[in-house]
C-alpha cells in the first residue's frame, strides 16, 4: 500500500510539472490545458503506451513457431509466476536486453533482443525473462510505460519553452531556458524514484521463479558490461522508455548515475548472490531442441536462422 501510495504521489508530480510548463507557456490557460492534457496522455497511456513502445523499438512480436524453446521457457516461467502468457516480441539489436510492458497481466509483452538471445546462456535468458514477468506480476510496467510517456512529453515541453514560452513575463527568454534544462532532468529524477525500487523487487521475485539467483547476477554483469559498447539505435531515439529496460541500454550509460532511472549493478549482483541457496523453485531443468529465432524478427530469403543459445 505504501508503495503504491509514493507511484502515486511520484506520478502527480509529473502532472504538476505538465501544469508548471503549461502555465509558463499560456498562463492560467495554459496550466488547465496542460492538465487536460496531462489527464488525456494518462488515459491514451493506459490502453496504448505499450503499443507506442513497442513500436518505437522496433519490436516485432514472435509466434510460437518462431521461438519455440524462448516461449516454452516463457511459458514455464509464467506458470510458476502464476500468471498468463505474455506475447514475445524480439527487438532487432545486437545489445543484450530487455524489458516488459502491458496495462495488465492479460495484456503483457515481453521484448528481448537478438544480442540478448545470441549472447546469455539458457539460464541467464531464464532469469531475465522472470526478472520481466516480476514486473508484470507487480503490475510495475503500466506504471513505467506511462511515465516514460509523461517523461518523453514534458522534454518536448521544456524544448517548447526556448521558442514559444515567457513572452508575457513569465519568466523571459531566461526562464525559459531553466525550463527547458530543469523541465527534462526532474522527470528524470522522478522515473529513478519509481524504477529504482521496483528494480530491486523485480530482480527478487524474479530470482525466486526461475529459482537460479546466480544465473540472474550473471546476466546482468554480462548486460551492463555490453550496454557501454553496443549501441542501441531504437533507445537512443527515445532515451525515456530507457527505465524500462532491465539495464539502461543508452550508450556508455549517457544518463548521468546521479539521475540514473536503475540501481547500480554492483548492489543489485550483491543483493542476488545473498538469495543464493534459497531462491525457492528448482532451476529450470533441460535444454528443449534448439530455437529458431530470426534475426530482426523477419526470415531472410535463403538463409538460415540464427539459434538464440549463444552460451549453452
Amino acid at each position: 500500500m505504501a508503495g503504491n501510495v509514493k507511484v502515486f504521489m511520484l506520478m502527480a508530480a509529473l502532472t504538476a510539472l505538465v501544469m508548471a510548463l503549461g502555465w509558463m507557456l499560456g498562463g492560467a490557460g495554459g496550466a488547465m490545458i496542460a492538465l487536460v492534457i496531462a489527464g488525456g496522455m494518462n488515459f491514451f497511456s493506459y490502453w496504448n503506451s505499450d503499443k507506442m513502445v513497442l513500436r518505437q523499438q522496433g519490436a516485432v512480436e514472435l509466434a510460437p513457431g518462431q521461438a519455440g524453446e524462448l516461449y516454452e521457457m516463457t511459458a514455464e516461467l509464467a506458470r510458476r509466476a502464476d500468471l498468463p502468457m505474455p506475447r514475445l516480441y524480439l527487438l532487432p539489436t545486437e545489445q543484450p536486453n530487455a524489458f516488459a510492458t502491458g496495462r495488465n497481466p492479460e495484456n503483457a509483452a515481453v521484448a528481448v533482443t537478438q544480442g540478448l538471445v545470441g549472447a546469455l546462456s539458457r539460464d541467464e535468458i531464464a532469469g531475465v525473462i522472470a526478472h520481466e514477468l516480476a514486473h508484470i506480476k507487480h503490475r510495475d510496467t503500466l506504471t513505467m510505460t506511462i511515465t516514460a510517456t509523461m517523461a518523453g512529453a514534458i522534454a518536448m515541453m521544456g524544448n517548447m519553452m526556448l521558442f514559444a514560452g515567457g513572452r508575457d513575463g513569465r519568466g523571459g527568454m531566461i526562464g525559459s531556458i531553466i525550463a527547458m534544462i530543469v523541465a527534462p532532468m526532474a522527470a528524470m529524477m522522478v522515473q529513478m524514484a519509481i524504477s529504482r525500487a521496483r528494480e530491486y523487487e523485480a530482480d527478487a521475485t524474479g530470482a525466486a521463479i526461475c529459482g537460479q539467483p546466480r544465473a540472474l547476477a550473471q546476466a546482468l554483469q554480462r548486460i551492463a558490461a555490453a550496454a557501454g559498447r553496443t549501441v542501441n539505435v531504437p533507445a537512443e531515439k527515445n532515451p525515456a522508455a530507457a527505465s524500462m529496460f532491465i539495464i539502461n541500454p543508452l550508450h556508455a550509460l549517457r544518463a548521468d548515475k546521479l539521475f540514473s532511472t536503475h540501481p547500480p549493478t554492483e548492489e543489485r549482483i550483491a543483493r542476488l548472490m545473498a538469495m543464493e541457496g534459497g531462491a525457492g523453485p528448482a532451476p529450470m531443468a533441460g535444454a528443449p531442441a534448439a530455437s529458431r529465432i530470426p534475426r530482426s524478427g523477419a526470415r531472410a530469403a535463403g538463409r538460415a536462422p540464427r539459434a538464440p543459445w549463444g552460451r549453452g
